[in-house]
């Protein structure tokens, strides 16, 4: 059943199993470039986009402390738990969801989730799923690429909307 956001999702945190596998998952260090490579995109911390494209040599360089990264890492959650509660304000989750959900935005983006943020919604749960099973590809080197690591990644965070599918 609907309901409005400030009777349910509003009061949804991450989970502290959802945070720290999410901080498991992503790699924790300086400037580097994901998907390996010099034709990845330039990301720092805990899996923190920088721009697309490879680093600049500067940025490689540049030092980076524990506090920076973590701090990043803090305001990322923010911002994705933010988008999920902003975007999510007529369909109820479940904590499982609103974990799934909150990687996932964490992962590509407010932007990058609109489609499927849009879907759950409108209560089209298993469309959503589908959707998040289906981005597993990014750009390199302005190139659409599978990114492997991203199958179960994906499963994971759909998990809870395929399971509702099937109530």
């Amino acid at each position: 059943m609907a309901t409005n956001i400030r009777n349910s999702n509003a009061d949804l945190s991450l989970s502290a199993a959802a945070r720290q596998r999410l901080r498991n998952r992503e790699t924790v260090r300086g400037y580097y470039n994901d998907m390996g490579g010099n034709r990845g995109n330039c990301t720092y911390g805990i899996g923190i986009l920088v721009h697309r494209g490879p680093c600049t040599e500067e940025e490689l360089q540049r030092p980076l402390s524990v506090t920076q990264i973590e701090t990043s890492f803090s305001a990322a959650l923010r911002d994705a738990k933010s988008a999920v509660r902003r975007s999510v304000t007529h369909q109820s989750l479940t904590q499982e969801q609103f974990d799934g959900l909150v990687s996932y935005v964490y992962n590509t983006g407010a932007n990058g989730a609109t489609r499927t943020l849009q879907l759950i919604d409108r209560g089209r749960l298993g469309e959503a799923a589908d959707v998040m099973l289906r981005n597993i590809r990014t750009t390199i080197g302005g190139r659409r690429v599978s990114a492997h690591g991203l199958i179960a990644r994906r499963r994971e965070e759909s998990a809870p909307f395929l399971d509702a599918r099937q109530e």
